[in-house]
């Protein structure tokens, strides 16, 4: 290999590797502008008041296990919308408390749906899913475009994993975006699950 070439291709996994380690992180900003109406905490949870929120976008399509899908179907629930990648640590991390918090309160009310992106295929995430012990469906989103359906604001393209809550009337009334263990996914989903 020519030293011009080992060049190329360390500059190319330069590259891949600050791309993602820049997508794969905790904390930080929504993702610029819009008025979305959430309120910071000060426990990485953001809420909205209930006359303020928005209604969530379109989320169907096809899951990493090839079938369809269309978050519509859980209105009347509570939907808790998490947005990972097999890729990324944070999200190995949290796994374990998704998987745990999502068979506690199956029969509750509550539904949880994964959007998986950036994977190149479906295989890496149907692995990481049986790894980690998660049952409940994830799209397969590998270029983020279920991520921009939603209002300017509520979503960093960046920053995965991310987490959103909808009520049970369809609309976003709460997000992290950073990684979440079992406690702070219980305080974003116990308040609006309570709501009549």
């Amino acid at each position: 290999m020519s030293t011009r070439s080992r060049a190329v291709l360390l500059s190319a996994v330069a590259a891949a590797l600050a791309l993602t380690l820049s997508a794969c992180g905790k904390g930080g900003t929504s993702g610029g502008g819009g008025n979305t109406n959430f309120v910071t905490g000060n426990n990485g949870i953001d809420t909205v008041p209930a006359g303020k929120r928005t209604a969530a976008p379109d989320l169907s399509g096809k899951t990493i296990d090839g079938r369809t899908l269309n978050v519509a179907d859980y209105k009347g629930h509570v939907v808790v919308v998490n947005v990972w990648g097999s890729w990324c640590g944070p999200c190995r991390e949290e796994a374990q408390y998704f998987s745990k918090v999502s068979k506690q309160y199956e029969g509750d009310g509550v539904r949880f749906v994964g959007i998986n992106t950036r994977d190149t295929s479906t295989t890496p995430a149907v692995a990481f899913e049986k790894e980690h012990g998660i049952t409940y469906p994830s799209l397969y989103d590998p270029t983020g475009k279920l991520m921009l359906r939603f209002k300017r604001g509520t979503l960093n393209p960046q920053l995965i994993p991310s987490t959103l809550v909808i009520d049970k009337q369809g609309k976003v009334a709460a997000r992290a975006l950073e990684a979440l263990d079992d406690t702070a996914l219980l305080k974003m989903l116990k308040p609006v699950l309570a709501e009549k």
